[in-house]
């Protein structure tokens, strides 16, 4: 490999070291109390070398939240290719499976985006965001329309109203996972949130006759 490949790939990797760790810290932590140096200590570098590739902290924020969007976006595509198939279930695996299989960083990534649109930070970046995730929707929907048309799906429905549905039971459950007034209750969380995702990938499905 010569120098200049070499030196390419050892940015990428320095920068990936900085986003995985301010996400480990962020959720350890929580935003309020992450700063860069503390970033920078942990990965064993300078402050200054992070502004290398981050301008700010609020830089780092957004691409954490893309970086997820993308690689949701990506299993979604594969999931509709699977769908297609014959895996009809593949979407709403991965959609939940995604969305629900973290509720702390979750939270975090909602608290992150509601303090940016507070501040009214990143504007132009948060519209690319929501770009990313209207493109998504466009596909499911798609592929909604599709089970919807071929009788797989029992409710005859606009097909938003399926993404609707899952939006809210991810979001709902995000919610509970973190709702001190059940914390006694649900004495076996990672069962609960198992239920609560088999319970989507059947959400509206037809039973064989």
């Amino acid at each position: 490999m010569d120098k200049a490949k070499q030196k390419v790939q050892q940015f990428k990797q320095r920068e990936q070291a900085i986003l995985d760790t301010a996400l480990e810290l962020l959720i350890e932590h929580g935003e309020d109390r992450v700063t860069v140096e503390q970033i920078a200590a942990k990965v064993d570098i300078g402050k200054g070398t992070i502004y290398k590739h981050f301008t700010s902290k609020t830089e780092i924020y957004i691409r954490l939240l893309f970086d997820y969007e993308h690689q949701l976006k990506a299993d979604i595509e594969q999931a509709i290719i699977d769908a297609e198939g014959g895996d009809y279930s593949a979407p709403a695996r991965v959609y939940f499976g995604k969305r629900m299989s973290d509720p702390v960083q979750a939270r975090l990534f909602q608290r992150l985006e509601e303090r940016m649109v507070a501040n009214g930070e990143e504007r132009d970046k948060l519209g690319e965001l929501d770009d990313l995730r209207q493109a998504a929707l466009e596909q499911l929907n798609k592929s909604f329309a599709k089970r919807i048309e071929e009788g797989r799906l029992i409710k005859d429905v606009p097909p938003y109203y399926y993404y609707l549905a899952y939006w809210a039971l991810t979001h709902g459950t995000v919610e509970l996972y973190h709702n001190h007034s059940f914390q006694d209750l649900v004495a076996d969380k990672p069962d609960f949130i198992k239920f609560i995702l088999d319970l989507g990938v059947h959400m509206g499905v037809k039973s064989p006759s």
